[in-house]
């Protein structure tokens, strides 16, 4: 599997056959600009907010997964746990879905913006997960802090952060997120930075602990 990091918490996974899976794609976001006309077989949205759900910079027959259930398509099966953009239920920011994407022999989960710790039924839901997907940003999601709890409870083996500040969202993104070396601190594990990931099963050992991307 190819990964690609868009900024934000958008993602472009290609598995080895060629499916495409494009994830929170947000057009524009201060400094972030997604390309348009992104050939996609699967759009997935993990929640209805402008820097998630911009769906129209795919382009293609896809199949759109917004909801908290099962989806499939060619060798891609998708299930979508509920949960909460904050800690009081949603009260604050609303629902929030964590994906859970099998593609092959690897298991890869993305949390959206989620804004708690796991439940014991959230964590039986997603399962066993190569590579996790998590908002350390604070603020608005999880922090450093509480994303290191998360990738405790999941146990993946590799885990890429999301939806920090970068250098990218300038003087605005200082006000809005927390930095990744925040999650890096407290997760307490080795990192690495590349431009893209590609990945096997047999090749997750290489890249145990956390990933990050550059952003171009």
């Amino acid at each position: 599997m190819k990964i690609k990091w868009y900024g934000q918490s958008s993602f472009l996974l290609t598995t080895d056959e060629g499916t495409r899976i494009l994830i929170d794609p947000y057009g524009r976001l201060l400094g972030y600009r997604m390309p348009k006309n992104i050939e996609s077989d699967i759009v997935v949205v993990t929640h209805d907010h402008k820097d998630h759900n911009q769906i129209q910079v795919a382009s293609g027959e896809y199949m759109l997964v917004n909801q908290p259930r099962g989806y499939g398509k060619k060798e891609v099966s998708i299930s979508g746990i509920p949960t909460f953009h904050d800690k009081v239920d949603g009260k604050k920011r609303g629902p929030n879905i964590v994906f859970v994407i099998k593609a092959g022999d690897l298991t890869v989960c993305h949390c959206g913006d989620l804004g708690h710790l796991l439940t014991a039924e959230q964590i039986a839901q997603i399962g066993k997960v190569d590579i996790l997907m998590v908002p350390a940003g604070g603020k608005m999601t999880l922090n450093g802090a509480d994303a290191a709890s998360v990738m405790n409870q999941l146990d993946p083996v590799i885990t890429i952060p999301m939806h920090y500040r970068t250098k990218a969202l300038g003087l605005p993104g200082k006000l809005l997120f927390d930095k990744v070396e925040t999650f890096i601190s407290a997760a307490g594990k080795p990192s690495r930075e590349v431009k893209e990931l590609d990945v096997k099963k047999e090749s997750l050992k290489d890249y145990a602990g956390i990933v990050t991307f550059l952003y171009d």
